[in-house]
């Protein structure tokens, strides 16, 4: 069974052979390759390689475009520094709230970043067809403003002026579905929602700025026959009713929810959690054992309903070793 057969059978409740392996593997995936991370982030040909590489020697069933948050920042304005072999760093935000009522959504194909993540899809489809389910990237709309806007300056506008700043996001909601839907056209089964923000602010202000228009993007994935992802790090507690209800078909959960058990039965039919053992102390620093229980103390947490992963990155100092192990988990288990 490939990747691309035994995620979709999972989501849609048939039987499958074992449960899907999703790990987010971004620095992991490109030391292992020898890619430098300049041109992970900037060089379709040398991220596609170096997540098939991961993704067929240590066993996931997806593939992302995922490496960073600024391939829509960057369309909009932002100055992005990529060091030779370190994470992208922004070189500023804009100033006031005015600058951002005053932009306009971006042409998807006039900038490097966001015509790169379509190649990535077109390749990822052309080099490995069925095999891996291929997961395109939005930024959501409360991390896009804090990428354009910076955090501290983000929070103060959540606060004083919350009607401009949702003005501010419904642009680029309408930014993010036309990126959505060149990403679906290129190849991607499905489009992963980044909005990693959202468990900064608290359950009052991601009703009102986040929850609705995550939903506004899940539906438009859903419209285009493609299936819907929403990542949000963090202590995600108060707000896992929100998220699931935007309907998005992969919840992901993080190791800072203390548990998945009293939010499962909240789950509609074909979504599923994604999660969640700590990448660090417990995927990178602990023991195949550890790693084993750990996985098993989620599935049972969520009803069987989860798609192994760690509840966000793996680090790429995470030993080959118990990496397998995540995987190694999911065997045995349908």
């Amino acid at each position: 069974m490939t990747g691309h057969q035994r995620t979709l059978d999972f989501l849609a409740g048939r039987s499958t052979d074992r449960l899907p392996f999703h790990p987010i593997l971004m620095r992991w995936a490109a030391r292992g390759a020898g890619v430098r991370y300049r041109d992970f982030c900037t060089d379709p040909s040398s991220k596609v390689r170096a997540m098939l590489k991961a993704a067929d020697e240590h066993g996931a069933d997806w593939v992302t475009v995922l490496s960073d948050p600024y391939a829509e920042a960057s369309a909009f304005g932002v100055k992005v520094e990529y060091p030779e072999d370190d994470l992208p760093l922004d070189q500023g935000h804009f100033g006031s709230l005015e600058e951002l009522e005053a932009l306009k959504p971006y042409e998807v194909d006039a900038h490097l970043r966001t015509a790169n993540r379509i190649e990535e899809i077109r390749l990822f489809r052309r080099l490995a067809g069925d095999r891996h389910f291929i997961v395109g990237w939005v930024e959501g709309p409360v991390a896009e403003y804090a990428d354009l806007r910076g955090l501290t300056e983000s929070a103060l506008d959540f606060m004083d002026e919350p009607e401009r700043v949702g003005r501010v996001m419904d642009m680029i909601v309408d930014a993010a579905k036309r990126f959505i839907t060149a990403q679906v056209e290129a190849g991607a089964d499905c489009i992963g929602i980044g909005d990693a923000f959202c468990s900064q602010i608290g359950p009052a202000l991601y009703q009102q700025l986040a929850a609705g228009r995550q939903r506004e993007l899940v539906e438009h994935i859903h419209g285009l026959g493609a299936l819907a992802k929403l990542h949000i790090c963090g202590n995600t507690t108060a707000i896992l009713p929100g998220m699931i209800g935007t309907g998005a078909d992969i919840v992901d959960v993080d190791h800072l929810v203390a548990s998945m058990a009293p939010f499962a039965p909240m789950l509609g039919k074909g979504q599923v959690f994604s999660g969640k053992v700590d990448p660090v102390s417990v995927v990178r620093n602990s023991d195949p054992g550890t790693i084993t229980k750990a996985m098993e103390r989620d599935l049972a947490e969520a009803g069987g309903r989860c798609i192994l992963s760690a509840g966000c990155e793996i680090t790429p100092d995470t030993t080959a070793e118990n990496l397998a192990a995540l995987r190694l988990a999911a065997d045995g288990r349908d």
